[in-house]
């Protein structure tokens, strides 16, 4: 037990996260991208810290290496969940409930995606969980290839660059805010969960 506590905080610790390298922030964010398991993994607040961390000079990549290793993860990640969406989407609808699948997490994503249309590929890249499922769910109704392509770069172009350049710079500016990670997560957890509770009410009502 003591081990499998030991893995999920490391997984879920965006710091230690970071400070294991660039390598490791690329594939926790394929993952949290596409992988229907992966979405409890962190992501807006990984990509915003993975910039202050930068622009600190904790990690030595400059700018645009970060951008374009993370952006890359991004849409691949999507293009995988999408994929497996097209080709594996009846049994991914059918399985049922587990520690790391729940089909309450589909069925929102679906109402998301009625409300949005083809534009909740690039709003949802803003939303944690919604952001694994959509791709999956844009390859379970057979998106057009050409569409989900567009979408899914700019979403990601949108995503990367806004969140990694302003904490990139913010870390440049004041380097001191390095000491205050703890903070910077809860504020996102905060603007997180508003927005999701925000648009559970407004899809129920």
């Amino acid at each position: 037990m003591d081990q499998i506590n030991l893995l999920w905080h490391q997984l879920t610790d965006s710091e230690t996260i970071i400070r294991s390298g660039l390598l490791v922030i690329t594939l926790i964010v394929f993952a949290e991208n596409g992988l229907f398991f992966a979405f409890f993994l962190p992501g807006d607040y990984l990509l915003f810290l993975t910039g202050v961390f930068g622009g600190t000079g904790v990690l030595k990549e400059p700018l645009s290496q970060l951008l374009l290793s993370i952006f890359g993860a991004a849409v691949i990640g999507s293009l995988v969940g999408y994929l497996t969406g097209r080709f594996f989407g009846k049994s991914i609808e059918n399985r049922p409930d587990s520690l790391l699948f729940k089909k309450k997490n589909l069925d929102s994503t679906r109402d998301f995606f009625d409300k949005y249309g083809v534009m909740a590929l690039v709003i949802s890249r803003f939303l944690p969980i919604v952001r694994t499922f959509t791709p999956i769910l844009a390859g379970i109704i057979k998106m057009s290839w050409f569409t989900f392509v567009g979408l899914n770069l700019l979403g990601g172009f949108l995503w990367v660059g806004i969140l990694v350049t302003s904490g990139y710079y913010l870390g440049h500016e004041f380097p001191w805010i390095i000491n205050y990670v703890q903070y910077i997560i809860l504020f996102f957890l905060g603007i997180t969960t508003f927005t999701i509770i925000r648009g559970y009410f407004k899809l129920k009502k």
